[in-house]
């Protein structure tokens, strides 16, 4: 198009103009003050205004523009320049140096008249200044708007970045901090897995050990258990060869007696129509035997079943032989007694005959038996050395009561509660005697064993001993005896077992301390009299109350306790004496004898047996008593005691029946069902509740 191609040739002109041309700097702001005071200074012209004058002024002159509008863009950018030509030194220096090289040109030809700048006035210069300022102006307000703008979008982005960068920082921080801890929890985790790793180690090593030490435990208990079973074995088979020892002995001792016997058949010799020398040789033999077989045992340690057999069969053989010559002699005797009444007679008859018949009284025979033998009554009192050694123990008792008469009477507050402490030091370890366990059962004996002996015991949380008064002995050993007696007339009375338990205790202080065991007698005594055995006799004048009590009963506002209360105390009481004198305590020293041993429930038995009968009470108290200690009797005094257990069924039974009444046949029943047992069988049990080796390792 030709207006397009036109427009585009203008451009190229006003591009190729001195004012395209112009250079516009834009960083005028920065020259600092000098470029304010160019601006708000008059305007001045260079030092090359001159030279324009005189060179460009002329052309202008000789050709005027047809007008102002028409004239040319080249005359008017060099009629302009000078006014509006800036004075920065930048274009100060282009412009001089444009002018210098003009200069030089036509240096020759002409000099600059002027040498100082002239103000040049124009209103259309000043105007295209003023326009071009306002439109650099606005340029910058723009350019400083980008500008600001810009710094803003790029504070923005900074600001953005910073806050991301920060929060970059705090996720990576974080993710450190979350590793740091991952690390630490895996390390403690490894830490714990390795700790529960050695403390399983630890715990199987313990369970290892547990297991192996309860094998060891095992092992060394079964051979103690071997170990003590063949101690017990040793001593069992020492106890039996001990008591076939004995027994041998027992026999070789009847042996001897019947020996004599038939050795005292020499005075019948006249009578007899055999020769007794026949059985006294036999009986020799027989002697010499049972010699022989202790004599072989004596050298090989203890004899055997089989030599006690063959020592009973000859002892036998001896009795058989005994007893046929008994029967001879009796026989001979018959036959001279029936010869000298005959003969008497005849001399009777003779003597009538002679003096004639006369009124003759003869007395009357006196009863007899059966098999000849006269019936003789039995006592009602007691031996007088059995009254006398009862009188003593209940003076040594009385004498005690004296002795501690000053602490039991008292008004002194101290005084009082030291007796208060003292009985309960004594008293309660009694309480707690039991047959749960032997070590159970040595605390209790040692506690006692401590305070009777002055060592300071505890008891109610307070330290007591009998050295905190002088009377303080004899008041502790006088109500431990009474606690003792007082135990099997309750406990014992109420659980048979435990009177064994008890009785151990109290034979183990007996032995240390008889004193105590004395008062234990007179206790027993004074509320068993059966115990001694004393039937006490009713006395002219005296209470009935008295009497009563003397016998044993319990008497409380006259009124006396029943028969069946009664008969359990004294059954207790005898049961608790009767485990007295076959027990030991295990921990002293067995070289010495019993303090009250079996010795004295034999004696006991015989003088019993030896005095009449009580209604329902002899029949209790023998049962009772052979229940208890009639295995222990079995052992240790053997034929003698089974010929005991033959009067009681053959010679006793008949006058215990006779005096009891049917309403109390109860107790008779019971003790002849029991000793016809023991003679079938031919043996006693152990007692139930008898203390084995067992308890004492418990």
């Amino acid at each position: 198009m030709p207006s397009e191609g036109r427009c585009w040739e203008t451009l190229q002109a006003l591009r190729s103009s001195d004012k395209g041309r112009l250079c516009y700097h834009r960083d005028w702001l920065l020259r600092g003050e000098d470029v304010l005071e160019e601006c708000m200074s008059l305007p001045k012209l260079s030092s090359y205004s001159g030279w324009v004058v005189d060179h460009v002024l002329p052309h202008m002159q000789e050709n005027p523009p047809p007008s102002e509008t028409s004239a040319s863009p080249r005359s008017t950018s060099a009629l302009d320049q000078p006014s509006f030509v800036p004075t920065s030194p930048i274009r100060d220096r282009a412009f001089s140096s444009a002018s210098s090289a003009t200069a030089n040109g036509t240096e020759d030809k002409h000099e600059s008249p002027h040498t100082e700048p002239l103000v040049l006035q124009s209103s259309r210069g000043i105007k295209v200044e003023g326009c071009i300022r306002m439109y650099e102006l606005v340029h910058k307000m723009k350019g400083a708007e980008v500008l600001r703008q810009w710094q803003e979008e790029q504070e923005r982005k900074v600001r953005a970045l910073s806050e991301m960068a920060s929060e970059q920082l705090k996720r990576f921080d974080e993710r450190k901090e979350l590793k740091h801890h991952k690390e630490f929890q895996d390390l403690r985790e490894v830490m714990e897995k390795s700790s529960r790793e050695a403390l399983g180690q630890q715990e199987k090593l313990k369970a290892e050990h547990r297991h192996r030490a309860k094998i060891l435990n095992l092992k060394l208990r079964e051979a103690e258990q071997q170990r003590l079973k063949q101690v017990e074995q040793e001593r069992l088979r020492r106890e039996e060869g001990q008591v076939r020892l004995r027994s041998l002995y027992a026999l070789q001792e009847e042996m001897l007696h019947l020996n004599q016997q038939l050795d005292s058949s020499d005075q019948h010799r006249d009578l007899l129509k055999v020769d007794p020398s026949a059985f006294q040789t036999r009986g020799n033999q027989l002697c010499g035997l049972i010699s022989g077989i202790i004599r072989t045992t004596s050298e090989n340690g203890f004899p055997t079943a089989e030599d006690q057999a063959v020592a009973e069969r000859a002892l036998q053989e001896m009795r058989d032989l005994l007893a046929n010559l008994e029967q001879e002699i009796t026989r001979a005797q018959e036959d001279r007694r029936r010869q000298d009444e005959e003969e008497a007679r005849i001399k009777r008859q003779e003597s009538q005959m002679q003096q004639g018949p006369e009124a003759h009284k003869e007395s009357p025979a006196p009863s007899q038996g059966p098999g000849g033998k006269q019936i003789e009554d039995l006592q009602v009192k007691v031996q007088d050395s059995t009254m006398q050694w009862y009188q003593q123990l209940q003076d040594a008792s009385n004498q005690c009561v004296l002795a501690f008469e000053g602490l039991t009477n008292s008004k002194d507050s101290q005084a009082k509660k030291i007796k208060m402490d003292l009985q309960k030091a004594a008293t309660i370890p009694v309480s707690q005697i039991s047959t749960i366990a032997g070590s159970k059962l040595k605390e209790v004996f040692d506690k006692i064993h401590s305070l009777l002996s002055g060592k300071p015991v505890q008891s109610g949380g307070r330290s007591v001993s009998v050295t905190l008064n002088p009377q303080g002995l004899d008041f502790v050993q006088y109500k431990l005896a009474e606690k003792f007696v007082k135990q099997g007339e309750e406990e014992v009375a109420s659980h048979h077992e435990a009177a064994f338990p008890i009785a151990v205790v109290a034979s183990g202080i007996w032995e240390l301390h008889p004193r105590v065991g004395d008062l234990i007698l007179a206790h027993l005594h004074k509320k068993c009299p059966y115990s001694v055995p004393f039937y006490p006799a009713f006395k002219e004048g005296m209470a009935l109350e008295d009497y009563q009590r003397m016998l044993g009963y319990q008497v409380k506002d006259s009124k006396v306790e029943q028969q069946d209360n009664f008969l359990k105390r004294m059954s207790g009481m005898i049961r608790l004496y009767a485990a007295i004198i076959q027990l030991r305590w295990p921990y002293v020293n067995r070289q010495e004898t019993h303090p009250h041993g079996l010795n004295h429930g034999w004696r006991w038995l015989a003088q019993i047996l030896n005095m009449e009968p009580l209604s329902d009470v002899t029949a209790t108290l023998l049962f009772d008593f052979l229940e208890v200690c009639g295995n222990a009797l079995m052992k240790q005094y053997q034929v003698q005691f089974w010929k005991m257990i033959l009067l009681i069924k053959e010679d006793y039974f008949p006058r215990i029946e006779a005096i009891t009444s049917s309403g109390q046949m109860g107790s008779f029943i019971r003790l002849k069902q029991f000793l016809e047992k023991c003679l079938q069988h031919k043996d006693i049990p152990v007692p139930k509740g008898f203390l084995t080796s067992t308890f004492w390792r418990s």
